[in-house]
């Protein structure tokens, strides 16, 4: 499961165009050019989304939409603003059990502003399932320092397929992929910094949000009711020693291995990728018959 922080449709308008007056709507109804515009007030609500064999559906823990509804990942959007920032959103359309639409959600990659106008320039429906695993694809940026199975400490953009890392359960790995990607670091989706000392790292280490850590703690201040516990990144945030790199672009990358580890960045056990029937669409065509779905044990 996976909350995202979404708008709906109805906070978007035309303000100028071929559809002046309609709200955000999927591909098939959107027109090149249109100028849309963000309600003043549009506080961004939870959408609770849920893989299953079926496909993706709204589940419990959000604000929107009906449990067990159809998600489908329709297009991702391209907006230039008036303000001459480049905002790119993902479009998730929520149907009934009779497949037709029920609402339209906007899923922005950056902060869209009241006072800004957004042109819409770019439509793309063959990116919008890619966008979305990159979302839930654990990364870790360029110059985080990987523990291999000499001991030594090796900055993630120099090992290479085939290399040999330490994990925490499964003894020394083969790395099998790397994926590189360079994202914006705006908003909700910026990289989280867990500061050099926060976690006995002797160096910062900067990962996705949703990247999960592997954490000691004498008292159960996490309230798992255990010693030892994965926490996403996110939640680790306190505005000191952990916080948001919201400023720019960021380098990612992404460890895969024959099954889903803990291995060790900066000194921090941390995952690996988890290769699923989600995050499978950053693997090339070519290479996905070289891996088998993965079954988290953690």
């Amino acid at each position: 499961m996976q909350i995202v922080p979404v708008h709906i449709a109805e906070q978007l308008r035309v303000i100028h165009g071929a559809n002046t007056g309609d709200v955000m709507s999927f591909a098939d109804e959107m027109i090149l050019d249109d100028v849309y515009e963000i309600a003043k007030i549009a506080p961004r609500q939870r959408l609770s989304i849920e893989l299953t064999d079926h496909g993706l559906v709204i589940s419990n823990g959000g604000d929107l939409g009906t449990i067990g509804h159809s998600l489908f990942l329709d297009c991702v959007i391209t907006l230039m603003g008036s303000d001459g920032t480049t905002i790119e959103a993902l479009i998730i359309v929520e149907t009934n059990t009779h497949g037709l639409c029920e609402q339209v959600y906007v899923l922005p990659f950056s902060n869209l502003l009241p006072s800004v106008e957004y042109t819409l320039v770019k439509v793309c429906r063959d990116s919008a399932e890619n966008r979305f695993a990159e979302i839930g694809c654990v990364s870790f940026v360029k110059g985080t320092r990987i523990t291999i199975a000499s001991g030594a400490m090796v900055a993630i953009e120099d090992l290479k397929v085939g290399d040999r890392v330490i994990t925490r359960d499964r003894g020394v790995q083969v790395i099998r992929w790397i994926g590189n990607s360079t994202v914006r670091a705006v908003g909700d989706f910026a990289p989280v910094v867990i500061k050099a000392g926060a976690l006995h790292n002797l160096n910062d280490l900067t990962v996705s949000p949703e990247h999960r850590l592997f954490i000691y703690q004498r008292s159960d201040k996490l309230g798992t009711g255990r010693a030892e516990t994965l926490v996403r990144a996110k939640h680790l945030i306190n505005g000191t020693d952990v916080v948001r790199l919201d400023d720019g672009f960021v380098e990612y990358y992404q460890l895969l291995f024959d099954e889903h580890q803990i291995i060790y960045a900066e000194g921090i056990a941390a995952e690996s990728m988890l290769f699923d029937q989600r995050t499978q669409t950053v693997v090339p065509q070519d290479q996905k018959s070289n891996f088998t779905q993965h079954t988290s044990s953690y």
